[in-house]
Parts: structure tokens; C-alpha cells; sequence
């Protein structure tokens, strides 16, 4: 599967305090030993689902990777930082 990132999503995460890079994307994928959750938030749900999952970079910076699987590609909806309630709750799931 290749990791997908339309020029919209890489303009926000260029815009992001610090900048989240595709680079930092790809290694959290390498990087992920936990599981992919789905968003089943009424606002979040998506056809394909929206999955979601926490893991650390080469450098160790943690991220939360939004993404939707789609024609056997992995499209990139956002990453950030997570927050408290977003690494409790991936840690309790996964």
C-alpha cells in the first residue's frame, strides 16, 4: 500500500505547530505496534471508514495518523500531536 497525501492535507500539515512532514508520516507507520482504530464519531464517519492510531517517529515525537484506506492506498486525512485523552484512549484500545 502507498501512503497517499493530497496538496490540501500537506498544505495543513505544513501549517501545524510544529509542522508535521510526510517523512515523520511514514516512519510513524513503520513505527506503529499498536492497532488501527476507527472513528465512529457521527461527524468522522466516512465510506471507507476513517482509521486512526498513535505511534513515535525515528526522533520520538508522537503522532496521531488520520487516515482512509482507499484503491489499496492509504490517504492521509491529518496528523498532529495527540492530546491526553487521545493517548488514553488509544492506550486502553490497543
Amino acid at each position: 500500500m502507498a501512503m497517499k497525501i493530497s496538496v490540501k492535507v500537506r498544505a495543513k500539515l505544513a501549517s501545524k505547530k510544529p509542522p508535521v512532514t510526510d517523512d515523520e508520516i511514514s516512519q510513524c507507520f513503520a513505527n506503529a505496534t499498536g492497532c488501527y482504530l476507527i472513528d465512529t464519531r457521527e461527524e468522522h464517519k466516512s465510506d471507507p471508514p476513517t482509521h486512526w492510531f498513535i505511534a513515535e517517529t525515528d526522533r520520538g515525537r508522537q503522532l496521531k495518523v488520520v487516515f482512509v484506506e482507499r484503491d489499496e492506498d492509504m490517504h492521509i486525512r491529518t496528523a498532529y500531536d495527540p492530546n491526553e485523552v487521545e493517548l488514553h484512549l488509544y492506550r486502553k484500545l490497543c
